[in-house]
């Protein structure tokens, strides 16, 4: 397929590359145009500007949050004033709920298809092409996508004919991680503490009753204080939490340990963690055990 690519951060270069190796034509566009060479040498096309990008049957964004997408899309020159009719952006960014319902106005009345498609999976499954994609939109776009979704992830779910349904999903779903990561580091803490070897516990917990891998991943980076490089910075989750505060706002849903996160992500960003991964939360649990600041 024809496709082009705006987004081109450690997630989205991955899963452009393997659009790429896959046979896709892929245009590639990132404001920062360092981060275009190196797709550009596996075969990708570059785009000087966000149109140049939009000429294919698809184009995909991935970036950073609400600012980024509303700019990227609803800008001047931006995705809706590119697009042809008939023509389907791919938003797997982790967006809000209220901007996804706003992109799926725009694009409706510009007579374009929009699909919501976040995605589960940290840079090396993204590389892997071991994404989970969860869907959300018209399922004659989702279908016409489904030859990307298969070379990018190992598994697509549709959620919904509303593609913001997708971006809840996705937010719920990161909020259910951030409170794995917090539990974790709360309970490494305490045995840590105690004198049991952290690293032999965290095998322990998630050979036995937590073989989940985000128990996995996390707690093997808890346990042993790693949290550079980000694989997914600490600003990303802190986001991600009040998006999900957000949206249960509006839908009038008490989510009282999405407002511990919240503090607990604020703290981090205080103590000076906005390069760490966000991993880092499950560490301010040792920090309170040592007496630390």
């Amino acid at each position: 397929m024809k496709v082009g690519f705006i987004g081109l951060g450690r997630m989205g270069s991955a899963m452009a590359a393997n659009l790429i190796k896959a046979g896709h034509e892929v245009t590639v566009f990132n404001r920062s145009p360092e981060k275009r060479q190196a797709l550009v040498k596996l075969g990708a096309r570059e785009a000087a500007r966000i149109s140049d990008a939009c000429r294919g049957e698809v184009v995909i964004t991935m970036l950073a949050d609400d600012n980024a997408a509303s700019s990227v899309v609803l800008g001047k020159s931006g995705i809706v004033e590119s697009l042809d009719k008939g023509v389907i952006h791919v938003s797997m960014s982790s967006i809000s709920v209220a901007l996804s319902k706003e992109l799926a106005r725009a694009h409706a009345a510009a007579g374009q298809r929009f699909v919501a498609a976040p995605v589960f999976g940290r840079p090396e499954a993204a590389a892997a092409a071991k994404l989970f994609i969860v869907a959300g939109g018209d399922p004659a776009a989702i279908k016409t996508c489904q030859p990307l979704f298969e070379t990018i992830g190992q598994k697509t779910t549709v959620i919904s004919e509303e593609p913001h349904a997708a971006n809840l999903v996705k937010l719920s779903g990161n909020f259910l991680t951030a409170s794995a990561i917090e539990a974790l580091g709360e309970a490494i803490a305490l045995v840590g503490k105690s004198g049991i070897d952290r690293g032999a516990y965290v095998d322990l917990i998630t050979s036995t009753i937590f073989p989940a891998p985000a128990y996995q991943i996390y707690g093997k980076l808890i346990a042993a204080g790693k949290f550079e490089p980000a694989a997914f910075a600490a600003p990303l989750g802190y986001k991600d939490v009040r998006l999900a505060q957000a949206a249960a706002d509006d839908l009038r849903v008490p989510m009282p340990l999405a407002g511990l996160l919240h503090e607990r992500f604020l703290r981090l960003l205080a103590l000076g963690g906005d390069n760490l991964d966000w991993s880092a939360v499950g560490g301010l649990a040792t920090l309170d055990a040592r007496g630390s600041p």
